[in-house]
C-alpha cells in the first residue's frame, strides 16, 4: 500500500497478524495538532517503503478499544508490529528521520 490505511476496532487485529511486512499503527485523532503534524510524514514513509511497511491509522475517538488493548496514553502513539507482536513504539511527535530508525531497527 502506498498509503495510510484507516482501520476500525473489528479489523486491527487482523490486519496486524496478517500483515507480511511491518505494521505501523498511528493511533490518533482529528483534533490533536501533534497527530496533525505527524500525518504527512506517515503518508510519506507508507509512500517510499509502499512493498515493505503497512501504515495502519486508528482514529481513537471513534475506536476506543483497541487503544485501550494496547495501552495508548498519549496521542499520537506509533506502534510497530512484526509477525503480529509489538517490536516498538513512539509516544508524541517524531520526525521522519527517527521514525525510520525506529522502523528499521524493529525490523532486525
Amino acid at each position: 500500500m502506498n498509503a495510510p490505511v484507516q482501520a476500525s476496532d473489528a479489523q486491527l487485529s487482523s490486519i496486524i497478524n496478517g500483515a507480511t511486512v511491518p505494521v505501523v499503527v498511528d493511533f490518533y485523532a482529528d483534533w490533536c495538532g501533534p497527530c496533525k503534524l505527524m500525518a504527512p510524514v506517515l503518508e510519506d514513509l507508507a509512500r517510499e517503503r509502499a512493498d515493505q511497511l503497512l501504515v495502519v491509522k486508528v482514529n481513537t475517538d471513534q475506536n476506543p478499544v483497541s487503544p485501550q488493548h494496547f495501552g495508548v496514553r498519549g496521542i499520537p502513539t506509533l506502534v510497530v508490529f512484526r509477525g503480529g507482536q509489538e517490536v516498538g513504539r513512539q509516544v508524541g511527535f517524531a520526525p521522519k528521520a527517527h521514525l525510520t530508525q525506529l522502523i528499521d531497527r524493529s525490523a532486525q
